[in-house]
């Protein structure tokens, strides 16, 4: 089974996380996420982050730093994310899309329902948080 190369972007201002929700008909549709998306044949994980933040939520990194890299197998699907942070950015995240997003405090990320490859993420900011 091919594995789907995703650059995943955990957008922080100080506390603060942006996430938001998948759409009902996409795969893990109606559970929270963070932005970000398939890796292209032709790119780097971080060019596909820039263009995928760029086309998702209209920002622009200036920055980002390698967070973890997750391996998980949906059954019907394998992922592998490339977990990166992203604090210096230009312009204001806002779904160009029209999904339903939010800035949410590291605390209280658990109270949202992320897809199963996603909960290590939590994880680690919250572990990092405590720190």
């Amino acid at each position: 089974m091919k594995i789907v190369e995703v650059a995943v972007g955990v957008i922080k201002q100080g506390q603060q996380i942006y996430i938001s929700r998948r759409a009902q008909s996409l795969h893990q549709g109606g559970k929270w996420e963070f932005p970000g998306g398939k890796r292209e044949e032709h790119e780097t994980i971080e060019h596909a982050l820039v263009r995928e933040l760029q086309e998702e939520i209209g920002i622009k990194v200036l920055t980002q730093q390698p967070l973890m890299i997750i391996e998980h197998d949906y059954g019907d699907k394998r992922v592998r994310l490339d977990v990166r942070i992203v604090e210096v950015f230009e312009g204001k995240p806002n779904h160009q899309e029209g999904q339903e997003s939010r800035w949410v405090n590291i605390a209280n990320l658990n109270e949202f329902e992320f897809p199963a490859a996603n909960k290590e993420i939590v994880e680690r900011l919250q572990t990092m948080g405590n720190n």
